[in-house]
């Protein structure tokens, strides 16, 4: 549960809460900072992801096998703990070595993009009399960014997790700020 300041509650009619901007204010320059500490250092980034990623696969597979001894009678109760054993193996795996995992999902994610990519540029092409010209620039961005990923790995497995981390911060952060200046003006329009 996030607990807001009365003064800072959002609301939920679609109207935001003007007064308390600078919470959002605080949280975009702490997600900034975070972004440049991070682009500091993205093969540390990389590894720290790495980990994360690792330890959110083993938790989610004990929730798993806790679901399958909670449904007791229920018929799939073999292929839900043993798909936790899975996720916990899994997982465990990449916690024994976070270099290796790093290199393994920069490798994951370079071949996502590649495909995901491709499916947003015959998505355009379908799309193309309604304006799908977005989707095609998002799909050969997406394209680029995987091809470099493939082209430069293992090596880009050391870096490419804390890059992407770091930018995603860094333009989250720009966009709470963003957010909090228009919130702001909105207040001050409101009290003119």
């Amino acid at each position: 549960m996030v607990f807001f300041p009365s003064s800072a509650a959002p609301t939920f009619s679609g109207e935001p809460s003007t007064r308390g901007w600078w919470l959002f204010a605080l949280l975009g320059i702490a997600l900034l900072l975070a972004g440049a500490f991070i682009l500091g250092d993205v093969a540390f980034a990389s590894v720290i992801s790495a980990i994360f990623i690792a330890w959110a696969i083993v938790i989610a597979g004990i929730l798993q096998i806790i679901h399958a001894f909670s449904a007791r009678g229920w018929k799939g109760f073999v292929l839900d703990f043993l798909l936790g054993v899975l996720y916990i193996a899994g997982g465990s795996i990449l916690l024994s070595n976070p270099v290796a995992a790093s290199v393994k999902l920069t490798l994951a994610l370079g071949i996502i993009w590649i495909v995901s990519g491709i499916f947003r540029v015959i998505l355009s092409a379908a799309l193309r009399r309604e304006g799908g010209w977005g989707l095609l620039f998002s799909g050969l961005i997406s394209i680029l960014a995987g091809a470099v990923i493939l082209s430069r790995w293992p090596e880009s497995g050391l870096w490419v997790l804390g890059l992407c981390l770091g930018i995603d911060l860094i333009f989250h952060g720009l966009a709470w700020i963003v957010y909090s200046l228009s919130v702001h003006a909105a207040r001050a329009l409101q009290k003119a």
